[in-house]
């Protein structure tokens, strides 16, 4: 087994808020961890142009992710404009091909914002065609696993109609809290402009509250919660429980 785990989220900043505490555990556990984003976050200022601000993330989600020691990849997407498409299709086939993990985490199929939804369904495609040869794109090499996917929370736990959105897995990262927050904290741009307008910390406290929520709900001081894809052709076996044992529930 190619013990390697992908997170496919849409901007930086959005592993560390759903499953970094999970990635933090699983590279302890002996994986290589990969965190990729669909875009550099290239609308998140409003001080900055775009390819300042993207500059500025991209920088940020390095930083992040070399705190786990994960590699960080970003596909250069548009921020807002996160097409289900053919070419933003195959670039994330080619991210799977290139990296070939075991086990693929990504955005909720429902949440508040659609470049999620659209993440979500493109790593979803993209688990299931990674090893189909006549799938085209700039690596042509298949990946010959159907890797376990697992969906990550919805933003505040609830879809777009308030409904909540509970998981059927939850993942005790109290001992990652403060390697979470950590994290979270390399994304300053974003941080502090929650600071300047809001003037309190809510781009650390929120995550923290999300965190503990979903730790409330098993017993645990800090928990993530997640939801794994089940259908026909990937593996239905919870591979987490396998790696992390006691600490998921």
């Amino acid at each position: 087994m190619n013990k390697t785990v992908l997170s496919v989220l849409s901007h930086p900043d959005d592993a560390e808020f759903m499953c970094a505490g999970t990635l933090a555990l699983l590279g302890e556990a002996g994986w290589d961890i990969h965190i990729a984003t669909l875009t550099a976050g290239d609308c998140g200022s409003n001080k900055l142009g775009r390819e300042e601000i993207a500059d500025v993330r991209r920088a940020e989600g390095a930083a992040a992710a070399k705190i786990i020691g994960a590699t960080y990849h970003c596909l250069e997407c548009e921020d807002v404009f996160i097409m289900y498409d053919k070419p933003t299709l195959q670039k994330v086939i080619s991210l799977i091909r290139t990296v070939k993990p075991t086990v693929v985490f990504t955005a909720s199929p429902a949440d508040y914002f659609v470049d999620h939804e659209n993440t979500s369904t493109l790593a979803r495609t993209a688990c299931f065609a990674c090893g189909v040869p006549n799938a085209e794109c700039e690596n042509m090499d298949p990946h010959d696993f159907v890797p376990y996917l697992y969906y990550v929370d919805a933003m505040e736990g609830k879809g777009i109609f308030g409904e909540a959105i509970v998981p059927s897995i939850y993942v005790d990262i109290s001992t990652k809290i403060d390697v979470k927050e950590k994290m979270l904290c390399c994304h300053a741009s974003q941080r502090d402009w929650l600071l300047e307008h809001h003037h309190i910390d809510e781009y650390v406290i929120s995550m923290k509250e999300m965190s503990k929520q979903r730790g409330n709900e098993v017993g645990r001081d800090y928990a993530e919660g997640f939801r794994q894809h089940l259908g026909h052709a990937y593996p239905a076996d919870n591979i987490l429980k396998e790696i992390l044992g006691d600490l998921v529930k």
